[in-house]
């Protein structure tokens, strides 16, 4: 390639370029243009590697700054969940059964683990594949290509694999492994959220990668909202539901009249009713594989507790300022944490970064928002609709606990006192 007439060069992404590895190569190329040239640097941060390089080649150049108020976008809607190391392509699976979405990017942090994950998502049925630095450019174009036509719906990625990745359907990042600085966090949720759409970004974290995610909400300045793991009922209520349709999606296709012949034929000659044969084509289907989610048994629970985590947490308060809402919409409604915030945010005119934690139970969900909420929101929220249905923002009152059959007596035994015959 013949540089020596070369007017322009631009250098973008400089400082994830020698984090790469490619320090000698961007040297090279350099001392092959032309000394007087115009140079355009790009980089995120300015270490003294990317300092050495713009003395060396760069004459008299001018530094531009841009600084943001937030190093994240809007309209992405940030939460996490937190999850124990072992479980979490089991929690990955639950939120892949029970959240609804377009399309996923699913961060790792190593090449190895993007093979692993995508290969036990597939085995689990899902339409995944892995893209990283040792995949062929050929496979890597057929790969997106793949995303953006709909024929794939999920992609288990590295930070470098997915520099450049701008697909429009991603509507999920899921950070399966937390990143170790901000810049890549927010070079990661930045997949999402493309051309004025809203999008979803979930972290893992284990308990003790609690200080990371601190670190995430300090730089960027905005606070990631908490989500439960989605429970064994949340699953197995969305298997049911995708069930019945599948049903319904059947009853209105082509050939239905051959196959109705041969089932009626077969139950009249073996007098068998029609819901048995059914629920035998059904299982069938399902190619020895159970239908619905068991609970792990004791002794897994118990390992879990061991580890920090609890199959249902205990009622928490709200923290400092906010106050616990009730909304009449709920997991039957088909609703997840992204709806319920952009709808109230936008319609009520709040921050995301105002929203606290956020519960979603079958007919209804819990939110927390600011105690003091003023009049013009709480009007605008009058008619505001999730998934078609008025939400009905009312204070949370929880039900107040029964009191115990008997207590301690002050100087008292603490033994229960007999009722009187």
């Amino acid at each position: 390639l013949d540089l020596s007439h070369l007017d322009y060069l631009v250098l973008d992404e400089a400082d994830e370029m020698l984090q790469m590895g490619f320090a000698e190569d961007v040297e090279r190329i350099l001392a092959d243009t032309p000394e007087y040239k115009q140079v355009a640097l790009f980089s995120a941060t300015m270490p003294p590697a990317i300092r050495k390089i713009t003395t060396k080649y760069l004459h008299d150049p001018v530094e531009v700054t841009v600084k943001a108020k937030t190093a994240t976008a809007e309209n992405i809607t940030q939460r996490f969940i937190q999850v124990a190391g072992p479980r979490k392509l089991d929690a990955l699976t639950r939120v892949l059964e029970v959240e609804p979405f377009d399309a996923m990017i699913v961060f790792v942090r190593t090449k190895q683990a993007t093979e692993e994950v995508a290969e036990r998502l597939k085995a689990r049925g899902f339409s995944a594949a892995a893209i990283n630095g040792d995949i062929a450019q050929a496979q890597r174009e057929r790969t997106i290509a793949a995303l953006k036509d709909g024929k794939l719906d999920i992609l288990i990625a590295t930070d470098v694999a997915a520099r450049g990745l701008d697909v429009e359907r991603i509507s999920h990042v899921v950070n399966y492994d937390i990143p170790h600085d901000v810049e890549s966090y927010v070079h990661r949720i930045g997949r999402t959220g493309r051309a004025g759409r809203s999008g979803v970004a979930l972290l893992f974290v284990t308990p003790r990668e609690r200080h990371l995610l601190k670190s995430i909400e300090k730089h960027t300045r905005s606070r990631l909202i908490e989500s439960e793991l989605p429970s064994v009922d949340d699953v197995n209520a969305q298997r049911v539901a995708k069930f019945r349709d599948s049903i319904t999606d059947g009853l209105n296709a082509p050939g239905l009249e051959l196959f109705r012949r041969l089932i009626e034929d077969y139950g009249r000659d073996n007098d068998v009713p029609m819901a048995d044969i059914a629920a035998a084509l059904a299982l069938q289907s399902r190619d020895g594989d159970a239908f619905l989610m068991v609970e792990p048994p004791p002794e897994k629970r118990r390992e879990r507790e061991d580890r920090g985590e609890r199959s249902e947490r205990p009622p928490r308060a709200p923290r400092e300022g906010l106050a616990t809402y009730r909304i009449a919409v709920g997991k039957r409604h088909k609703v997840g944490p992204g709806h319920i915030v952009g709808a109230i945010a936008n319609e009520g005119g709040l921050h995301r970064n105002e929203f606290g934690h956020i519960t979603i139970r079958l007919d209804h969900s819990l939110v927390e928002l600011p105690e003091k909420l003023s009049k013009k929101t709480l009007k605008a929220l009058e008619n505001t609709r999730i998934s078609g249905v008025l939400i009905n923002l009312q204070p949370d009152r929880p039900q107040r606990r029964e009191r115990p059959e008997h207590r301690d007596r002050p100087g008292g035994s603490g033994k229960p006192r007999r009722k009187a015959k």
